[in-house]
């Protein structure tokens, strides 16, 4: 991991959703240098499922030497964005850094999009950055090093990333469309930058939606505030960068990026808005790909607790669905014999979907459960507005592609 070397020592961070998540993960690496943390959300009382308030927060800021001020702003409000700032400028004498972390998500189409979410993703992505910025503007301009970072994606135009979550997209681009201008319009005098995480990033709003399972195949939130930490520290003239976390980590001598990843060795889920994840979709059809048995694939293929399993997805998931959905089928399996004890059998299922974008709801009864030893295969009913089919056992990326 990156050391703290002290470099943002009594500076000043206004950071919008840092009361979990990565927003908190980069206040506390701040505060290891004895920063002063403006902790700007709306969590001003504990969530049922998501741990974490905007004053836990502060006391874990400080509990590492930091000091914080918590500050509950939803960044649509112009007035208590106003007034958080002014509170800043009070108590710590200004503002040096602001992180744009603040962001809200829907993943469906343009005709199951309500108008209700897409003005919350304009408001909340586009509307928020561009008015908390230009409220912070003023007193950046004052500071020694100022810096402006958004948690946006390069501006990748391919229509794959547009055509399945129109709203989201413009909303996230939104963003780095204000890196954009805004790095020019204050080059010398601010450096503007956007940092974007090349794998999926384990967080307790993910773990809620997608389950501990999926984390294992993500990385945690440490490899983006060591990156923030990275750009926070150069000087005003590195401005109008799209960064990748795992990138500019390796400028700085990282090499071994296992430390980050929650389940070491494992395969690691790309972001949306990269030229790898754009790859992997573009590879999708109308197919089912054919399983990838480890271990003795004759003896797993034809008998055993596994080839039962095929035999009842065989039930379920046929060429309709698939073009329905679609998605593409993915599964690794393993079964191990041991002397003692029946044999251990694992079955991991992946799906990627192309168009299966489904909303929160409450689980509809599985379709499929077939027992391997420790494990199971599960499917269940998936609320998709083309298909009402979905196996899956695990979340794609850090976000709905699939709810379960």
């Amino acid at each position: 991991m990156l050391q703290n070397t002290g470099k943002l020592a009594g500076q000043t961070l206004f950071i919008t959703g840092a009361s979990r998540g990565i927003g908190k993960a980069i206040a506390l690496k701040a505060a290891k240098d004895g920063a002063n943390v403006v902790i700007a959300a709306k969590t001003a009382q504990a969530h049922p499922k998501l741990p974490g308030t905007i004053y836990t927060a502060a006391e874990e800021i400080e509990a590492l030497g930091g000091k914080a001020l918590p500050c509950i702003v939803d960044v649509r409000d112009e007035k208590q964005i106003g007034e958080a700032v002014e509170q800043a400028v009070r108590k710590f004498g200004g503002i040096d850094i602001l992180v744009n972390n603040a962001s809200a998500i829907n993943l469906t189409g343009t005709l199951e999009t309500p108008m209700k979410k897409v003005d919350l993703m304009l408001g909340v992505n586009l509307r928020g950055t561009y008015l908390t910025s230009k409220l912070c503007i003023p007193h950046l301009l004052k500071s020694k090093n100022p810096h402006i970072l958004n948690l946006s994606p390069p501006l990748n135009l391919n229509p794959i990333w547009f055509k399945n979550h129109t709203a989201y997209t413009m909303a996230k681009y939104g963003m780095s469309m204000c890196v954009l201008g805004m790095a020019e319009e204050f080059r010398g005098s601010i450096a503007v930058n956007a940092l974007w995480p090349k794998t999926a990033i384990q967080t307790a709003a993910m773990e809620m939606l997608g389950g501990a399972e999926v984390g294992k195949q993500c990385r945690n939130v440490d490899i983006m505030s060591d990156a923030a930490y990275a750009i926070l520290g150069k000087p005003r003239s590195y401005t109008g960068n799209f960064i990748i976390d795992e990138e500019i980590l390796k400028t700085e001598g990282i090499k071994d990026f296992d430390i980050y990843a929650v389940a070491p060795g494992n395969a690691l889920l790309p972001d949306f808005f990269l030229d790898e994840a754009e790859a992997l979709v573009q590879n999708m059809g109308d197919q089912v790909v054919i399983p990838v048995v480890k271990g003795d694939s004759r003896s797993a293929a034809t008998s055993g607790p596994i080839a039962e399993t095929f035999n009842i997805i065989k039930g379920v998931l046929n060429p309709d669905i698939v073009k329905s959905t679609g998605g593409v089928y993915k599964f690794d399996l393993s079964e191990s014999e041991s002397t003692v004890g029946p044999p251990s059998s694992s079955l991991h299922l992946l799906v990627l979907p192309l168009q299966l974008v489904s909303t929160v709801g409450p689980p509809l009864p599985p379709i499929v459960s077939a027992s391997l030893g420790s494990s199971t295969a599960a499917g269940v009913y998936c609320r998709s507005p083309s298909s009402p089919y979905c196996l899956c056992v695990s979340w794609f990326f850090h976000c709905s592609w699939c709810l379960l």
